[in-house]
């Protein structure tokens, strides 16, 4: 089995002393056709790999942004499967960046899990976020995971250290370590713990570490590149998708190149300019 994407992707930047870039986009927000431009505009920011949401009827890690985002992608009847036929027509527009698929567990469910990983395979992904699969019932989709060489990418809260611990020692690919308790959404500050939060997750972890829920500004990407070597950033993405949706639903092609540019532009604001010092 070949080498998963992502663990060449952070083995080639930590060889330059760089953190990666992770964004998250909502598909089918507003259009499957605008996910798919808007996925080749991220990487032309700067993204090394970036998440694909599936829009779901209950997203109990999500706050209000992307709530609103599946809403909208919900009602175009987005499904599990769109979702990962975007990954391939942006591979079509040479997008080389490794895809993640964030979603919730019922989905996966419901087309099974042998073929829900085996069009994951299909359409190039090489890893998946499942946030509401906790560990102690992680057991089969992890095996096949394993099997199938998709990165199971577990996400760890600042709980009991033994938990932490637990989870992280366990990671494939990279820990997604959430900043604070709670939904995703934009912050402007962070728990007192979490420096210490994040050492526990390094002591523990086989793999690299990421840091999203609240992620906002290029800043808070810089504070955190000293200590990971990931940042996650979705809701301000997608809160950015928001604002330009007239533009993206307008006729005409001048209109909608416009919208993607300047969430393209946003997107490339959030780069860490410095280099990480772990």
């Amino acid at each position: 089995m070949s080498a998963n994407a992502i663990d060449t992707v952070f083995a080639e930047l930590k060889a330059k002393g760089e953190t990666a870039l992770i964004p998250f986009l909502t598909m089918g927000d507003p259009d499957l056709a605008a996910s798919v431009e808007l996925v080749r505009a991220a990487e032309a920011a700067g993204a090394h790999m970036i998440e694909l949401g599936v829009p779901y009827s209950d997203p109990l890690a999500d706050g209000p942004v992307i709530q609103r985002a599946s809403e909208r992608a919900l009602k175009n009847r987005i499904s599990l499967t769109d979702c990962m036929q975007v990954a391939t027509e942006a591979r079509k527009l040479g997008v080389k960046m490794p895809f993640i698929l964030f979603t919730y567990f019922n989905p996966a469910l419901q087309l099974g899990l042998e073929q829900f990983f085996s069009l994951l395979q299909e359409h190039g992904f090489s890893g998946v976020i499942i946030p509401d699969l906790p560990l102690e019932e992680d057991g089969e989709v992890r095996a096949v995971a394993e099997r199938t060489g998709i990165h199971l990418i577990p996400l760890v809260a600042p709980t009991s250290d033994a938990r932490v611990e637990r989870i992280a020692s366990q990671a494939r690919g990279f820990v997604y370590c959430v900043s604070s308790l709670g939904v995703t959404g934009v912050r402007s500050d962070f728990h007192a713990g979490i420096d210490a939060f994040l050492a526990t997750v390094r002591k523990a972890s086989p793999v690299p570490i990421c840091i999203g829920f609240g992620i906002s500004s290029r800043e808070q990407a810089e504070r955190f590149a000293r200590q990971c070597d990931g940042v996650i950033v979705g809701s301000a993405i997608v809160r950015k998708v928001e604002e330009v949706l007239p533009q993206l639903t307008e006729e005409g092609a001048e209109s909608r190149k416009a919208g993607i540019d300047a969430v393209q532009s946003f997107i490339a604001g959030l780069k860490p300019r410095a280099a990480a010092s772990r």
